[in-house]
């Protein structure tokens, strides 16, 4: 991934989008915000933390990246997507949205959770996919993509690209044999402990998207207390933001 830095906000950037006309994107790290402990610096999450901080947090990834808003969906760990056509609220609970609207950013706010960015080259539409491990038990990548079909996107030239998230060395699942179903037990590395990178990639290749359209960050939120928020890790804690958008059309 490639570093970004603007004033006090730092963000990486996939390779595999980067540099695209039109398109902006990023992972904002957790500092360079105005959050106060235990949701320093940049956290981008509506609830213990102060909303007026949250907005400003907001404000600033907007300022470095063009848009001119962002939204982002009242989430419920399933495998539901809508659709925007303008900046409208989301006012119903999904999982992850799509559009192909300019200056409006689609955020998904995490902390060990996957964000995936779904990007279509070809129909110029974007999606952001937030995928915890309950996502990939209802399998929302497969949902992702066939979204995306009915609107005529063709999964081959689908790009997809996977945050920072929680890493196989910190995935522990004790009661695995009750959560996840038998078919993950081949992404079980050691007791107790999954890949769940590699599950995504599976269920994304199994949907039709080339492996080598796929990027994973491959950097495991728990591990990194520095640049990003983990839940696992200190329980009550901000989020960070993963943004899509089209600065023109």
């Amino acid at each position: 991934m490639l570093r970004k830095k603007k004033n006090n906000l730092e963000w990486l950037e996939f390779e595999q989008l980067s540099g695209i006309p039109g398109l902006v994107h990023g992972v904002f790290s957790r500092r360079g915000g105005v959050s106060q402990p235990p949701f320093d610096s940049l956290n981008v999450a509506y609830g213990p933390d102060n909303p007026e901080d949250v907005r400003a947090n907001r404000a600033l990834i907007c300022a470095a990246l063009g848009l001119e808003c962002v939204r982002s969906p009242s989430m419920e760990h399933g495998g539901r997507l809508i659709f925007l056509n303008d900046a409208q609220l989301v006012k119903e609970k999904c999982d992850a949205f799509a559009t192909d609207q300019p200056k409006l950013g689609l955020m998904v706010d995490h902390a060990d959770c996957q964000s995936a960015i779904f990007y279509d080259p070809v129909k110029r539409m974007i999606a952001n996919v937030h995928c915890g491990w309950r996502g990939n038990v209802c399998n929302i990548y497969k949902n992702a993509v066939e979204f995306l079909k009915v609107r005529g996107c063709r999964p081959e030239n689908l790009l997809v690209c996977i945050s920072p998230s929680l890493g196989p060395e910190k995935a522990q699942f004790i009661h695995y044999e009750k959560e996840l179903p038998v078919s993950f037990r081949a992404f079980q590395f050691k007791p107790l402990y999954f890949d769940l990178w590699a599950v995504s990639r599976s269920q994304l290749e199994e949907a039709g998207v080339l492996p080598h359209h796929i990027e994973i960050a491959g950097i495991c939120t728990h591990s990194e207390a520095d640049d990003f928020f983990s839940y696992r890790r200190d329980k009550l804690t901000g989020r960070n933001g993963t943004i899509v958008g089209f600065t023109e059309f």
